[in-house]
C-alpha cells in the first residue's frame, strides 16, 4: 500500500513538473502554451495548464472559447456538457486554483 501512495504522489509530481516545463520562463517572461480553440476535450492538458496557476487573462488567451466565470461574476446556472463555461477558484493573488465545469 505504501508503494503505490509513493507511486501516485510520483506521478503527481510528473505532471506538475510536466505542467511547470509547458509554462517556461524565458527572460523573465513566461510563455504559455498555445491557444487552443474551441471547447475543452483534452482534460488532462486542461489540468495540466490550471495547475500552473494562470491568471484570468492567461486563461482567456489559451482557451479564448470557454467562458470564465469569476467569483463575484454574474452567471446563469444552467447544465453545460460541453466544457464551455469554468467557474474557477482564485487564491488570494488572483490567480487560478482550481474550478468546475457547469
Amino acid at each position: 500500500m505504501m508503494l503505490l501512495k509513493r507511486m501516485v504522489l510520483s506521478l503527481a509530481v510528473l505532471l506538475l513538473l510536466a505542467a511547470c516545463a509547458q509554462m517556461q520562463s524565458q527572460g523573465g517572461e513566461t510563455v504559455l502554451p498555445e491557444p487552443r480553440g474551441g471547447f475543452v476535450t483534452d482534460m488532462a492538458a486542461f489540468e495540466q495548464f490550471i495547475a500552473t496557476r494562470p491568471g484570468p487573462e492567461d486563461f482567456r488567451r489559451v482557451y479564448p472559447d470557454v467562458l470564465l466565470v469569476l467569483p463575484g461574476d454574474i452567471a446563469t446556472r444552467e447544465y453545460r456538457m460541453n466544457n464551455s463555461r469554468y467557474f474557477a477558484h482564485l487564491d488570494e493573488a488572483g490567480r487560478i486554483t482550481g474550478g468546475q465545469f457547469q
